[in-house]
């Protein structure tokens, strides 16, 4: 990455300080940071104004208990939070992920990307994340409901449709967002569609709620192609994890043409050169929450490997979609010397800095997470809308419009990196037009 122009250093300095020890939202910041010296070259303004240091900094951030009873009878103790980062573009919105991993560091990295992850779709939504360090695995459905219900019986004094608006992510799917919207619903008297997104589509809920994130990395991947005069047909493709935006991005590559030729799960990866057969992994996944491993047991033509790296198999195409820093330098390496020609992160920032500049460096087109992974969130705020006008959208409609927006985001990045001087730079086109359009609107809100 190029030396930090001397102002950004000190915003970036003054981040360290303020949040020792959160590795990941310090590796968000200077990420994008890295991007915008010729953008406060050309708009001191910026700087000037205390834009960049105000966005580096949580407009809010709540932490609380969330105490509830398990199956035995036992009181547990969990940790709640909800970053609410930036409100200049339109209402918090981002989700909310239940893991034993989540702490406050996570919350902000996630937070802070989904400030300019939002501002790329061109929806009215500002940035926010949330979530807690509880396991849904192995709990049982009155388990997780319990705590659900403890979790926002603190988080809806902080939330609704014009405030805050939450939707899933890890280990929040359907059965979460149903049982926090009943217990928002409850507590409120108030039957408020627009306070949640990833709701069941009988209440409330759109069409494309499980695809939209795996479908919308693949669209963008799509336009890229496409400006090359190429497409999906022929081209081998890897996907790292097996959960919700790995399986529709699957979907969406086989659809187009692509083959599926690896996925993955904590516990190891499958490779079927005749490609994956996504029923059988939805049953593994969706149905029986099972690893993935047991794919090889109905499938004769794949096979198992445990304690690698998914990475390890050639591929014109990759999509990470399992979690941050999955993949490293020495993985890139292994992409490169497969030949793959596109990284397209379908999780939110799952590839090291280290492996980000061997993709440069090798001429390998790259495209972040803030702008390939968008299309969770855009679908997000397409349901905002159907909620405000109380109606219903068909999945041919919903995915139309979703098309349009990640084929605008690849536009504007491409756009953006042409005119700073960076044609090609996905990361640079994406974090300048981001943060330009949150930028200007803080500046016109004045100092708040």
């Amino acid at each position: 990455m190029a030396r930090l122009h001397e102002r950004l250093s000190e915003v970036y300095a003054e981040v360290l300080d303020r949040n020792p020890g959160e590795g990941e939202f310090h590796q968000a910041v200077i990420e994008v940071l890295g991007s915008l010296g010729p953008v406060v070259v050309k708009h001191p303004e910026y700087t000037d104004a205390g834009v960049i240091r105000r966005l580096c900094e949580p407009e809010r951030q709540i932490i609380f208990r969330v105490p509830w009873v398990d199956d035995s009878g036992r009181v547990q103790i969990n940790r709640g939070f909800r970053v609410e980062f930036n409100s200049a573009l339109g209402p918090y919105k981002g989700g909310l992920r239940f893991h034993p991993s989540v702490n406050v560091g996570i919350v902000k990295f996630l937070g802070f990307e989904q400030i300019f992850k939002n501002s790329l779709t061109g929806m009215p939504i500002g940035g926010g994340k949330g979530g807690s360090d509880f396991d849904p695995k192995g709990r049982s459905d009155g388990e997780v409901m319990r705590f659900c219900q403890a979790f926002m019986t603190e988080l809806y004094r902080h939330i609704g449709e014009y405030t805050d608006v939450p939707a899933g992510d890890i280990g929040v799917g359907g059965r979460e967002i149903g049982y926090l919207f009943g217990q928002y619903k409850r507590i409120t008297n108030r039957y408020e569609s627009g306070a949640l997104t990833g709701k069941g589509i009988a209440w409330g809920g759109s069409q494309m709620r499980r695809e939209a994130t795996g479908y919308g990395a693949v669209f963008f991947v799509r336009e890229i192609l496409r400006n090359r005069r190429d497409s999906f047909e022929g081209k081998r493709v890897v996907v790292s994890g097996s959960g919700n935006v790995a399986i529709y991005a699957m979907e969406k590559v086989t659809e187009l043409g692509g083959t599926v030729v690896a996925c993955s799960d904590s516990s190891g990866f499958i490779v079927d050169e005749k490609g994956v057969d996504l029923d059988l992994v939805k049953e593994i996944k969706e149905v029986r929450r099972a690893r993935i491993s047991e794919y090889v047991d109905y499938r004769g033509t794949a096979h198992h490997v445990e304690d690698r790296s998914v990475w390890e198999v050639g591929c014109d195409i990759a999509v990470p979609c399992a979690t941050q820093n999955e993949l490293d330098a020495a993985d890139a390496a292994s992409l490169i010397g497969g030949g793959c020609s596109i990284v397209a992160e379908g999780a939110n920032m799952p590839c090291t800095p280290e492996a980000i500049g061997s993709f440069t460096d090798a001429g390998v087109t790259f495209v972040p997470g803030k702008a390939a992974n968008a299309g969770g969130v855009a679908t997000s705020a397409l349901e905002m809308q159907q909620n405000a006008s109380r109606d219903s959208w068909t999945f041919e409609h919903t995915e139309e419009r979703l098309a349009e927006i990640m084929r605008g985001i690849h536009d504007r990045c491409a756009e953006t990196a042409d005119e700073y001087g960076s044609p090609g730079d996905f990361v640079a086109g994406a974090n300048i037009a981001g943060f330009i359009q949150v930028a200007d609107a803080m500046l016109a809100l004045g100092v708040i």
